[in-house]
């Protein structure tokens, strides 16, 4: 009995862009949900209906909303065990003005006057061309209603698209909600319309928030008895403060095209306008993303990569592979980071581009990883055994600089899982750590090779590969080792110096760990 009234909510449900037509409403796109389960449970099942369909319509261009529930037959309630009651399951994810009556939502929309002079909410970022066509990425302060009501209107996306994604709460205090800005990304059409149809139709948005960052500034004076620092920070302010005015870490919290228009770039365009934005700004230290998803990873290391690898060429970064003096007979108990790496050269660079640590760090290890030729790499066959008796001293200078990057890249894993790692005995906190270095490598081995094909075919600009990124998913499936958190520490884990390899017995040796 239960098979045969239960339907999978995510094939029962799906999602139509409209817009008016000459007779009757058209669907634009027409997709299903990629997650049901915040609404209907973790089985993603629906009890008690036959034939069930639930179509949520959203007028394409402000996304007015419309559910309509139909089906063939209900399960006639026994006892206990009866139908779910679908519009109280829908009722916190859309509005309630979505369950008007279809024909009240289609002569609407149909007859929109104002249709015709719709534009997106907030102010134009950024326009670009795709295939022919033209779209527009908008931008707006939470404190503006206009977008307050767009995204009231369409926060059942984060449920259906975004993982352990958590609508925003629109009625927060002025203070709370300036600290928010949503960028919309919208097609522009050039085709002849309707007087009552909108050139605008919404493929996808993204959400981002200020978090304060304390950063006194100082000006040295020198008096009778040596320096003074004096604070300029002065409380109370004499003029109102605002968000925007504050020093901030800008993070990423919601990133979503719809499905329909994954695949086409508007992702790197729309992640680029609000890096574009964060260098811009003056108050913003740096750009982080909350929680993201092995996919928003890739669009982002993709894009970060066109912005760092012309810098580090530039500033010719490279190891030094030789940090110690040859005369000395000890084992390092600590990698010398700063004989290894120029510091205050990345920490500039770091500084200058506003990103990330957790990310620079990646970035950097996968530049230096590009600089070794492939053969002398794991991936390339490189003689893993050889080198780990040889270590450091190995006559071959490409050997000698894999060696330095694989107890670099180890020094990071080990370092953000401290924690975890400590609990372990000593051999199998090696094969973590070996296991998380190779896993890592295996990763930015196929991000090169991306970046390589995507430079050989010249793609167009701002374009991405495949459906990379463009869901950001609060991934609750994610491994143990590699990190996700952007925001412990101020410094990239590659750049802090005398840093501890790993701790085998109460020691830390860098020959045992390569």
């Amino acid at each position: 009995m239960g098979d045969e009234w239960s339907s999978d909510a995510n094939e029962a449900v799906s999602i139509e862009l409209v817009e008016a037509d000459a007779n009757a409403l058209r669907t634009v796109h027409r997709f299903h949900p990629k997650f049901t389960y915040p609404i209907f449970g973790e089985e993603e099942r629906i009890f008690g209906y036959k034939a069930l369909d639930i179509t949520f319509r959203f007028a394409a261009h402000d996304l007015r909303p419309n559910c309509v529930i139909s089906y063939d037959r209900k399960f006639p309630a026994i006892a206990d065990t009866a139908a779910l009651d679908i519009r109280d399951a829908l009722k916190d994810f859309i509005p309630a003005a979505a369950f008007a009556k279809a024909n009240d939502f289609e002569k609407t929309v149909q007859n929109d006057s104002s249709a015709q002079e719709f534009t997106p909410p907030g102010k134009l970022v950024k326009s670009y061309s795709r295939k022919g066509k033209n779209f527009e990425i908008w931008s707006g302060s939470l404190l503006d209603s206009r977008v307050r009501e767009t995204i009231h209107r369409m926060q059942i996306f984060i449920s259906f698209f975004i993982e352990a994604g958590t609508p925003l709460n629109t009625t927060d205090a002025d203070w709370t909600l300036d600290r928010w800005t949503v960028y919309f990304v919208y097609e522009k059409s050039s085709r002849p319309s309707l007087p009552t149809r909108s050139p605008y139709t919404f493929i996808g948005y993204a959400t981002t928030y200020r978090f304060y960052t304390f950063r006194p500034r100082y000006q040295t004076s020198t008096e009778s008895g040596g320096d003074t620092h004096v604070s300029d920070i002065v409380l109370p302010s004499k003029e109102e403060i605002t968000a925007a005015a504050l020093p901030s870490r800008l993070r990423i919290s919601q990133f979503l095209i719809l499905p329909p228009h994954q695949a086409s770039g508007h992702g790197s365009a729309l992640y680029n306008s609000i890096y574009s934005y964060a260098l811009a700004d003056s108050t913003i230290r740096e750009l982080t993303v909350e929680d993201p998803s092995e996919e928003f990873d890739m669009l982002r290391d993709i894009n970060d990569w066109k912005v760092l690898e012309p810098k580090f060429a530039a500033t010719d970064v490279k190891i030094n592979t030789s940090p110690s003096d040859p005369s000395q007979k000890r084992r390092l108990r600590r990698l010398p980071t700063p004989k290894l790496l120029p510091i205050e050269t990345l920490r500039s660079i770091r500084s200058e581009t506003k990103i990330a640590p957790r990310q620079f760090a990646r970035q950097l290890e996968m530049y230096l990883l590009s600089l070794i030729p492939f053969s002398h790499r794991a991936a390339g066959g490189a003689n893993l055994t050889k080198l780990l008796i040889q270590k450091s001293k190995t006559s071959n200078p490409h050997d000698k600089f894999y060696y330095w990057w694989r107890l670099i890249l180890k020094q990071r894993i080990f370092k953000k899982n401290r924690d975890v790692l400590l609990q372990l005995e000593g051999n199998e906190r090696q094969q973590k750590i070996d296991e998380a270095a190779r896993a890592q490598e295996d990763e930015y081995e196929k991000l090169l090779l991306i970046f390589a094909t995507s430079k050989a075919k010249e793609l167009p600009k701002n374009g991405n590969s495949g459906t990379a990124g463009e869901v950001l998913v609060k991934d609750r499936k994610r491994k143990l080792v590699p990190d996700e958190d952007e925001d412990d520490d101020p410094n990239s884990p590659s750049l802090e110096p005398d840093a501890k390899v790993a701790r085998s017995n109460g020691k830390i040796h860098d020959s045992d760990h390569f």
